[in-house]
C-alpha cells in the first residue's frame, strides 16, 4: 500500500494478513481526505483511528498535516505492522491495543475526526456509535466517518455526506449541527 496524499506521499507501508484487516482502498482514502479538507484545515486537529489494521488511515492523516494522531487495534499482530509501519516513517504511533470499545471509554478527551471501520459484518458500528454518544469523544465541531457495507443506524447523529462505492458506503456524521 502506497500513502496517497501529504508529507508521505508514496511511501510504501505494509498491511497486516487479510485474514484480519481489509485496508482502505486508495481511491477511497483520497476521497475521504478531500472531504473532509473541505470541511476544515487539519492543522492542530486531532484524529481518532477506532480499528486501525494496518494504521494506514492514521498515517494518512498525520501525512496530510492532522496535529496529532490515536489508533486503537485489537489484533496484536496488526498492532505490530502498525508500529513497523510507522517506525518506518520515522514517527512513533500514539497506539493502544485493546478492544476499541473499551478503550475509548479510558480516554478523556474529544477528538476532531473519529474513523470507524470495524470489521463490515459485525454489530461494531451502533456499539462504537452509541459508545462515543455516551462519553465526551465529540465535540460539537467533531466529524465521524464510517466505512461500511450495508446501511446502518447513525441515531443521534445528523448525517453530512455519504458516497457509495461499489459495495460499501462513506457516511460523515456530526453529532450536531456543525458550527463555526
Amino acid at each position: 500500500m502506497n500513502i496517497t496524499g501529504g508529507k508521505f506521499r508514496g511511501q510504501k507501508i505494509s498491511s497486516p494478513d487479510s485474514k484480519f484487516t481489509r485496508p482502505t482502498l486508495s481511491k477511497t482514502r483520497e476521497s475521504i481526505f478531500n472531504v473532509l479538507f473541505s470541511m476544515m484545515d487539519f492543522e492542530n486537529k486531532s484524529f481518532l483511528d477506532m480499528y486501525s489494521g494496518s494504521g494506514i488511515m492514521g498515517i494518512e492523516a498525520l501525512s496530510r498535516g492532522f496535529g496529532e494522531v490515536f489508533c486503537i487495534e485489537k489484533n496484536p499482530n496488526a498492532a505490530n505492522i502498525i508500529k513497523k509501519n510507522y517506525a518506518s516513517l520515522g514517527l512513533k504511533p500514539n497506539l493502544v491495543v485493546g478492544d476499541a470499545i473499551k478503550v475509548i471509554s479510558h480516554l478523556d478527551r474529544s477528538f476532531d475526526v473519529i474513523y470507524i471501520d470495524p470489521p463490515y459484518e459485525s454489530d461494531l458500528y451502533e456499539k462504537s456509535l452509541n459508545a462515543l454518544k455516551n462519553l465526551k469523544h465529540l465535540s460539537k465541531k467533531s466529524i465521524i466517518i464510517l466505512e461500511h457495507s450495508r446501511e446502518i443506524s447513525f441515531d443521534g447523529f445528523k448525517l453530512i455526506k455519504q458516497k457509495k462505492y461499489s459495495q460499501k458506503y462513506i457516511t460523515f456524521i456530526s453529532p450536531t449541527e456543525l458550527q463555526e
